[in-house]
């Protein structure tokens, strides 16, 4: 007596069995065989189109899985699972609307509320991810996932102390979290704390064997801790990983240059600009390097990114490691050079370049009315909170002076001119927009010959007889001029000058 054939159902479940079991090539023969016997069979449909993503097709998971809802559009899981096929192909429009299909079946759906989160970060709408995280994790508070990636996208939106509370409770939640180590590694380093990253980055390569980002993400915090020689074995490993990455390449110039091989650094520094680094940024360092022309001034760019990145322990660094005093020198400039009729909180003054705002403690007894200028947004929201500008501006400080002709009585540069080797056009500017006694103080690393040089350090030095002949050429005078040590810098005294011009 033959045996009775299996019924569909009996090869649906034992399909489903071995799926759950890990052994997706013999699932989904059972589900190919069910398919055969039922062309419109849900759930085969649907499981099929689930493997075949597991084994990284995502177009064919997005048929399938299209097929599947095409039959049962009711199906919140199904709508899930295509939204991750979307995700895979970086369709993160078409994820989202996926999800958002999921949730409106089941609202309490909270692997779908975390999925939409992450389509949300990769379209760019940070606040609505940080929402979608958040009920998924009401949801679902045990949900690394979720709180993971919303520890990454604090970071994305420089919220890193949060971002990192939000990493180490998902590592809570899963200690051998990869992202989580990377994100707590990422908030570490952005908080200036350089050794605790190092040390995240380790264990999420440990955990994660090697990826490219992660042995970047290293080099990164090694070359933050003055080890050049062990970030650019980072970024070689990195590099290994993902040739054609031009910020990484560009990194491995710099830690190059600075172990001064400069012939290496200049060649790889051609090599980051031809993957894609910008390119004024990599001219910039050619010419410091003495390879290309010295250009008039530095790349806006490279100014306002290398302070974007700077902003968090900005005055950390530079005032407790490098013993930075040129606002006290430029109060004391201002002071020594002060007419009789000067009277304090008369002024109208504008702190070019301002930064995280060191200046304004020494400016604000002197003016009626304080503006702060920087090219660095991450800079102005920390000159923000020390509360003492009357108005903060994101600009080009010449763009800005431009619009101040004959309105400024006090024009302050501190650490800025550093940035701008030729000064003529700053000083007509500065001169347009000065009233009559008004006065330009400012702060210049100082070159023995010359009018001005561009440092291997990436910063200008000018000498004191370009100051003087371009504040005779635009009608100012000299009222006070000091040699002062601005800062230090790996132990090597920074001499330059603070003039005040009328």
């Amino acid at each position: 007596m033959s045996p009775s054939p299996v019924t569909t159902s009996v090869l649906l479940q034992q399909a489903v069995a071995l799926h759950q079991q890990g052994s997706l090539a013999a699932a989904l023969s059972l589900y190919q065989q069910v398919l055969a016997r039922e062309p419109r069979q849900f759930d085969a449909l649907h499981l099929a189109g689930v493997i075949a993503r597991q084994q990284g097709d995502a177009h064919g998971a997005i048929t399938l899985i299209a097929q599947a809802l095409a039959i049962d559009p009711a199906q919140a899981r199904a709508h899930c699972n295509l939204g991750a096929a979307y995700a895979d192909l970086g369709q993160s429009a078409c994820a989202l609307a996926s999800y958002d299909a999921a949730i409106a079946l089941d609202g309490r759906y909270a692997l779908a509320h975390s999925n939409r989160g992450n389509a949300l970060r990769q379209l760019g709408r940070l606040h609505e991810a940080i929402a979608s995280y958040d009920q998924a994790l009401r949801l679902h508070p045990a949900s690394f996932d979720a709180a993971c990636q919303r520890a990454i996208v604090l970071n994305d939106q420089g919220r890193h102390q949060q971002a990192l509370d939000g990493a180490e409770h998902a590592l809570r939640l899963r200690p051998a979290l990869v992202d989580g180590w990377a994100a707590r590694g990422n908030a570490l380093y952005a908080l200036g704390r350089y050794n605790d990253a190092l040390d995240s980055f380790a264990r999420a390569l440990a955990l994660g064997g090697e990826r490219a980002e992660l042995a970047a993400w290293r080099g990164g915090a090694e070359w933050r801790l003055g080890r050049a020689g062990d970030a650019l074995a980072s970024f070689e490993r990195s590099l290994a990983l993902r040739p054609a990455h031009a910020g990484t390449a560009l990194r491995r110039a710099h830690a190059l240059e600075a172990l001064g091989r400069s012939d290496a650094a200049a060649a790889a520094f051609r090599h980051a600009q031809a993957l894609g680094a910008d390119a004024g940024e990599v001219q910039f360092a050619l010419a410091a390097l003495g390879q290309a022309p010295v250009p008039a001034a530095a790349p806006a760019a490279y100014v306002a990114t290398l302070f974007d990145q700077y902003a968090g322990h900005f005055d950390q660094h530079l005032v407790e490691q490098l013993g930075y005093r040129t606002p006290q020198l430029i109060g004391a400039a201002l002071a020594a050079g002060a007419g009789a009729n000067e009277g304090a909180a008369a002024l109208a003054s504008v702190d070019l370049g301002c930064g995280t705002g060191l200046c304004g403690a020494v400016l604000r007894p002197l003016s009626a009315s304080l503006i702060g200028v920087d090219l660095s947004a991450a800079m102005l929201a920390r000159a923000r909170a020390r509360g003492v500008y009357d108005a903060l501006v994101c600009a080009d400080i010449g763009h800005y002076l431009a619009t101040r002709t004959g309105a400024v009585d006090l024009i302050v540069a501190a650490d800025v001119f550093v940035y701008i080797g030729d000064l003529d056009p700053l000083f007509a500017l500065a001169r347009q927009a000065l009233r009559p006694a008004g006065r330009f103080c400012f702060s210049v690393e100082l070159a023995t010959a010359g009018d001005f040089v561009l440092q291997v350090s990436r910063r200008y030095a000018h000498s004191h007889a370009y100051v003087a002949r371009l504040a005779a050429r635009h009608g100012m005078q000299i009222i006070e001029a000091s040699a002062a040590t601005l800062r230090h810098d790996g132990g090597t005294a920074i001499h330059g000058g603070v003039y005040v011009l009328r």
